[in-house]
């Protein structure tokens, strides 16, 4: 009895998932799962983009092709009859939970004016120096040192919902791990 019990509560219970959309669908779908009253979150960054005339400064999702949805068992079923919705991320044959610590995490990175953060896919980098970030808004966050920039800054790679964030950072915001 107290099992079902348990059962029927972490089924109510919301957890954060992603969930992967059609290219360039990830703004659309947000409107369109909160306007079902769903809860989602479609992290964004803005940009700078140059053209022959005129530069401008659009925001465009960090991660491409994903969308994070905070729902119960019973509203993951609404969530994937959403056209434009693909599928669940799966980890281990289930969908994948997501922490709300790497959301709010993510939310960090977003809103600090200190980094400039570029997703890649985490298959492009060769294993390097390991690092930890000892100051400002990603301290305690480990990495790898992708590149040097010059002699005072370099781009590292964090590593978060299996994809790959390359923060710049200055050299005095960074020791070995």
């Amino acid at each position: 009895m107290e099992e079902a019990v348990n059962n029927a509560e972490s089924k109510q219970q919301k957890q954060w998932l992603a969930v992967y959309t059609k290219p360039r669908w990830e703004k659309k779908l947000q409107t369109v799962l909160q306007e079902a009253g769903l809860e989602c979150w479609c992290p964004m960054q803005v940009t700078e983009r140059k053209w022959s005339d005129r530069k401008k400064k659009i925001a465009e999702p960090l991660f491409k092709g994903y969308l994070f949805v905070h729902v119960t068992t019973p509203q993951r079923t609404e969530v994937r009859k959403v056209p434009g919705i693909l599928n669940f991320v799966y980890y281990l044959g289930k969908p994948a939970i997501i922490r709300s610590e790497e959301i709010d995490t993510i939310k960090r990175f977003i809103e600090s004016d200190n980094a400039t953060i570029t997703v890649v896919s985490k298959e492009s980098f060769e294993k390097d120096t390991q690092i930890r970030v000892v100051k400002g808004v990603f301290m305690n966050q480990q990495g790898k040192v992708i590149k040097a920039l010059n002699s005072r800054r370099v781009m590292v790679a964090l590593e978060t919902l299996g994809q790959v964030m390359v923060v710049e950072f200055g050299v005095n915001q960074l020791e070995t791990a």
